[in-house]
């Protein structure tokens, strides 16, 4: 039985929340901080039982994260806070000697970018003080990366190509809405393109490559290439990959809205003067679109993300897909949240069990598919995120 000490309190904290409360056995006591502690403090009362503790604290800063750290002696933190944050998060965890686990990369705050550069630097201090971090054990990254490992591990020699696939195909009713923080949503998909081709990075304009591809029981939907974080890991721990891309569903009425709010400046990250005060207009977009957690309800429809693979086993060429589907009405009644926000909170708590049960150890930063990926794939159905795979058929990216 462990202590826990989770950090953000937004739609995917409070996944990771219930989850971890749901298993006492490993989660013995649970802290959730937050800068904004009556969310914290509307989640734990949700979850009732005084499972959960709650704290204030501004993950921007190392100091009151090791005070807060250093008064509740966690033996992991868990960072679903903003991505600008992790590093703090893991300079205090560093200084506390503290295990870490995260859902997404770090991004500096003027710059959209995808770069692990900035956490891997850490290994070495991590590695010296005997502690371990995971980073993006969310679905995408996180899941995916499980899955190739998974794929590596039993059903090639040598994988040549990898295509990940996300499809929302749900509907929430709503206009224009992101279902993970806006601001980081919006810098994400707005960046240039990126894929890794015969050992090097193509790079392609913004939501510049798509092609209609069928996903499993919702059927064909506009994809559209885009550059996503566990890319740079996933070629880095399997050099065989010839290729690696990443593909995103949008509707058309997403990509028409996400234009006009481009063409008129609000997605920008650049501040502006308005009347004597500089404001960035993204962060401006992001207060008066709707707040991603509010999202569950009548949210209907599924999600559906999978791993698509070629390579070779025993000198023959073999396909492998392996993805689960998330349905946004079960995800509401089990943990009060959207799917997009279950497929990052659940993995989350999962890999955090993987860590406190000794299945994934080492000292130093690693990404998750360096670790056995078996344990982690026989808790995904258990605790809500059901996989399905298909061996030797063609596969739906290449059609």
């Amino acid at each position: 039985m462990s202590k826990v000490l989770i950090i953000g309190a937004g739609g995917v904290g409070n996944v990771v929340t219930r989850k971890c409360a749901s298993v006492p056995e490993v989660f013995s006591d649970i802290m959730l901080a937050s800068r904004t502690v009556e969310k914290c403090d509307k989640i734990a009362a949700g979850i009732g039982g005084d499972r959960v503790r709650t704290a204030k604290v501004d993950a921007d800063n190392v100091d009151e994260l090791v005070a807060l750290i250093e008064k509740f002696k966690p033996e992991m933190v868990i960072n679903v806070a903003l991505p600008y944050q992790d590093l703090t998060i893991m300079e205090a965890c560093l200084k506390t000697k503290t295990h870490y686990l995260d859902t997404a990369n770090y991004e500096p705050m003027d710059e959209a970018k995808f770069e692990y550069k900035w956490q891997w630097a850490y290994h070495d201090r991590y590695k010296e003080a005997g502690i371990t971090a995971v980073l993006g054990c969310g679905f995408d990254p996180g899941v995916t990366g499980v899955f190739t490992a998974y794929a590596a591990k039993h059903y090639f020699d040598e994988i040549h190509y990898l295509d990940i696939v996300d499809c929302n195909a749900g509907d929430h009713g709503k206009y224009f809405a992101t279902n993970f923080n806006p601001e980081i949503n919006i810098r994400e998909i707005t960046q240039k393109g990126k894929y890794w081709e015969n050992g090097k990075w193509i790079e392609t304009r913004p939501l510049g490559i798509q092609k209609p591809i069928e996903y499993p029981g919702i059927g064909k939907k506009e994809s559209y290439l885009l550059y996503h974080e566990e890319l740079e890991s996933l070629v880095k721990h399997f050099p065989t990959l010839k290729r690696a891309r990443f593909w995103m569903t949008f509707g058309e009425r997403y990509i028409t809205a996400l234009n006009v709010l481009q063409e008129v400046g609000l997605t920008s990250i650049k501040p502006v003067n308005f009347k004597g005060t500089d404001i960035v207009p993204l962060e401006f977009l992001k207060a008066v679109l709707p707040d991603p957690s509010s999202l569950g309800q009548g949210y209907k429809g599924q999600t559906s993300i999978g791993c698509q693979v070629r390579g070779v086993k025993d000198g023959k060429r073999r396909t492998y897909y392996v993805w689960n589907n998330c349905d946004h009405e079960e995800a509401f009644r089990d943990a009060n949240a959207q799917a997009v926000s279950y497929t990052t909170g659940v993995p989350a708590m999962i890999g955090a069990m993987m860590m406190l049960a000794g299945k994934w150890k080492g000292a130093g930063v690693f990404n998750v598919e360096q670790f056995d990926p078996d344990p982690f794939m026989e808790k995904l159905p258990k605790y809500g995120l059901p996989w399905h795979e298909q061996v030797d058929k063609p596969l739906p990216v290449e059609k």
